[in-house]
């Protein structure tokens, strides 16, 4: 299933961004005392007590705007609870409680989402307890204090969020029909295709960019398997990403991508490959699904013998970083070539769950390790001493070494190289972890 979603709401510099950087791990957010600096949502993965979940980042104050600082909060706090399964409403301490807190306080008390306060910058816990019962006036629970800069009383709290997020879908996690999310630009054709699989108009097509607001999932029949197609609305860039239901539509189309086995990232044949669809096919590949490119609108290209290969090239160029990609030439409005969709997603499937026997793959190793040595860094040689596939989907591999910080990642491109030549994983991509003699975990 896909992760809950929690996202951080409140005031312009009440410490959204240092909470979320301490909750991710690194210093994703940029961090400034000036209100309105982060523009954007930023999305990250974290986890606590073996509850995995994505934590959202959201904006203060946009500068194009014209709005009062309320409107903006208001924005944030709506793009937040339709989002978001579990809500963390930040205030500051220092500041105490204002008039704009509470306005938005009782937003989220109508929304009937689960929302956690939290009370930021108490740097002092003996000395400035005191300073957070005046909180308890918003009437929306408990205050938890923190100190997000030195990450004070983040474990009592993280312990409070657990609790909050929804429980597994047993049902969900035991479905074991391939889930295929479409994503792709506004307006690419994603819901045109959808429409010409199911043979009716599940979803609603329009020429207007984003009128898909939300990921559909849509079951498929093809020859005798059912395959759960999952729509999203189109991601755009940033500088286009303006109302406040498109902002929205990216959560889910991110979210719709964890949840699928196999990505299918749509191309306008008629716009050519772009630097949009890269950052697209980028959140696929770092989602570690299978990728399978679908070129559409082909029946409105002028072509000759050479058309297909031409623009194959160009897509390769584009989405150099993933060369496993698997490419299809489509007609969601026609239906030409869609058959190629099921075959190609089907093949990428097989690809994803293969295993390779331990014996076979260290002979693999082995002699991709004799005719291209590691190069020597301070005159120590990397040795590979063993090699294990450890899981599939995608596929993953061990590699036990003598020192890990000896494995540059041109090397590890290479054996990832030679190990595709050998067993293929075409549209999957495939995953090394590297660990030293004695590295049990």
């Amino acid at each position: 299933m896909s992760k809950p979603i929690v996202a951080i709401v409140g005031r312009p510099n009440v410490g959204k961004s240092t909470l979320f950087n301490a909750l991710a791990g690194e210093k994703l957010s940029i961090v400034e005392d000036t209100p309105g600096v982060t523009r954007d949502r930023l999305y990250a993965d974290a986890n606590w007590l073996d509850r995995h979940f994505t934590i959202i980042d959201t904006g203060g104050i946009e500068p194009d705007s014209g709005d009062i600082i309320l409107s903006q909060m208001r924005e944030q706090a709506e793009i937040a609870l339709m989002s978001a399964d579990v809500v963390i409403f930040m205030v500051d301490v220092r500041q105490g409680l204002v008039d704009a807190d509470a306005k938005v306080a009782d937003m989220l008390r109508k929304s009937r989402k689960p929302v956690m306060l939290v009370v930021n910058k108490v740097d002092n816990f003996d000395t400035m307890m005191a300073d957070i019962y005046e909180f308890y006036q918003l009437g929306i629970g408990d205050p938890h204090p923190i100190a997000a800069s030195s990450k004070r009383g983040l474990g009592d709290m993280l312990d409070a969020l657990v609790e909050l997020l929804p429980e597994k879908n047993a049902d969900e996690e035991e479905d074991e029909r391939v889930k295929v999310a479409i994503i792709g630009k506004p307006n690419v054709g994603k819901s045109s295709l959808v429409n010409k699989l199911v043979g009716k108009d599940r979803v609603i097509v329009s020429d207007i960019a984003g009128t898909t607001r939300d990921a559909i999932d849509t079951v498929v029949k093809h020859d005798g398997e059912e395959y759960v197609f999952i729509d999203t609305a189109g991601i755009r860039r940033k500088s286009k990403v303006k109302e406040t239901l498109e902002k929205y539509s990216v959560f889910r189309a991110l979210s719709a991508c964890e949840r699928a086995d196999v990505v299918v990232v749509m191309i306008d044949a008629t716009e050519g490959v772009t630097e949009q669809d890269a950052k697209i096919a980028g959140i696929a590949h770092e989602n570690g699904k299978g990728l399978l490119i679908a070129v559409n609108k082909w029946d409105a290209i002028e072509k000759d013998d050479k058309t297909m290969y031409k623009f194959r090239d160009e897509v390769m160029r584009v989405l150099s970083f993933v060369p496993y990609a698997k490419i299809v030439y489509i007609s969601a409005k026609t239906g030409k070539r869609l058959d190629n969709l099921f075959d190609e997603i089907d093949a990428i499937t097989a690809e994803r769950t293969k295993r390779i026997a331990t014996g076979v793959l260290n002979e693999i190793v082995m002699e991709a390790v004799a005719m291209n040595e590691p190069p020597t860094d301070k005159g120590r040689r990397l040795k590979i001493l063993y090699t294990s596939q450890v899981s599939v989907g995608p596929p993953t591999f061990v590699l036990f070494v003598n020192d890990k910080k000896l494995m540059h990642f041109s090397y590890k491109r290479y054996l990832e190289n030679q190990i595709r030549a050998a067993f293929g994983f075409e549209g999957t991509p495939i995953r090394f972890v590297i660990r030293e003699r004695g590295e049990n975990k």
